[in-house]
């Protein structure tokens, strides 16, 4: 076969799986002394881009100087960092890598409430420090009777309904439209949902409508008893008033794994002591990365054999000719 030339803009997962490179030709521009120079010369060979992290923004500036683009294969199953809109109107196929990772998420997303809830970092750190010797810890915050209510009951949250409901905790939801097939009370509005639960959780997907969608009303609403938990992306929540929030006693915890600005994290966040932090690590096992590479390259070899993407995004899907 003639040779496919794909386009790799920045590093990210430490190893592309599979035998892909001896498919196509990989170009990594990050490796380039001279990017953007090196871009132009390579530009009307590309056909495909491998987004290796959410740092790869692959927006309509970068897609119109490739003039024979034809897929973009995203490993994660955020997609915010790509225009799939701008692809979708030109013919671009954008993939992404749901399903493999819900479980690992899910089981942080627990993870996360439970240490916000039950302080059990800063337990483990009363510990380290010697303090135990002086006295006990001291009583903190239980799930008994807390209500948790999802922000976007896609497949990882579905996977935390579940792992929720087993720790007994009540299930509410709001997304953009009610499931008739959930079991849960949907709020049709997200303030709503907030004035209802006391652990808000985070899972809806990032990007410009939903920027800051989790404000300080949303905030105020969950309550001075309350949880907030985000392992979707920075982005939903407006940071400043989350840690003025924590700050004043307005919420009783968070726990964070996504934020802003990655990889920086205000200082003054770091500072609360009512504030888990992690750092955006949801999937990262070693078993759940090494899926999320294999079903990226998957969906390229699927575009390869002539069999079309495996799981294209909602934006731009697979309509064989």
């Amino acid at each position: 076969m003639a040779e496919f030339d794909v386009l790799v803009p920045v590093e990210g997962i430490g190893r592309i799986s599979g035998d892909i490179e001896k498919r196509v030709a990989l170009h990594r521009l990050w490796l380039e002394p001279n990017p953007q120079q090196t871009l132009a010369r390579l530009a009307p060979d590309i056909k495909a881009i491998i987004a290796t992290s959410h740092k790869a923004v692959v927006d309509g500036a970068l897609m119109s100087r490739l003039p024979n683009l034809q897929i973009v294969v995203s490993y994660g199953v955020g997609y915010d960092h790509i225009d799939a809109a701008w692809a979708a109107e030109r013919g671009i196929i954008v993939t992404h890598t749901p399903g493999v990772l819900d479980e690992e998420v899910a089981d942080t997303a627990m993870a996360l409430t439970l240490a916000a809830v039950r302080q059990l970092p800063q337990a483990e750190r009363y510990l380290r420090e010697g303090r135990w010797l002086d006295a006990p810890y001291p009583l903190t915050a239980s799930l008994r009777g807390r209500t948790m209510g999802i922000l976007g009951l896609g497949r990882i949250g579905k996977a935390i309904a579940r792992r929720a409901a087993a720790f007994g905790l009540d299930i509410v939801y709001h997304g953009r439209r009610q499931q008739k097939d959930a079991p849960f009370l949907y709020y049709p509005t997200l303030i709503g949902m907030a004035r209802a639960c006391d652990i808000l959780m985070i899972v809806a997907p990032g990007g410009a409508d939903t920027r800051h969608i989790v404000d300080r009303a949303v905030i105020d609403a969950v309550g001075p008893d309350g949880i907030v938990v985000n392992i979707a992306r920075g982005s939903l929540v407006d940071q400043q008033a989350l840690i003025a929030a924590l700050r004043e006693g307005r919420l009783l915890a968070a726990g964070l794994d996504v934020f802003e600005d990655e990889p920086n994290v205000p200082s003054e966040l770091i500072a609360l002591d009512n504030a888990v932090l992690l750092p955006h690590v949801g999937s990262a096992s070693r078993h759940t990365r090494q899926a999320m590479a294999d079903l990226m390259i998957a969906n390229l070899d699927s575009w390869l054999d002539g069999k079309g993407p495996l799981t294209p995004v909602p934006e731009t899907p697979w309509r064989k000719a």
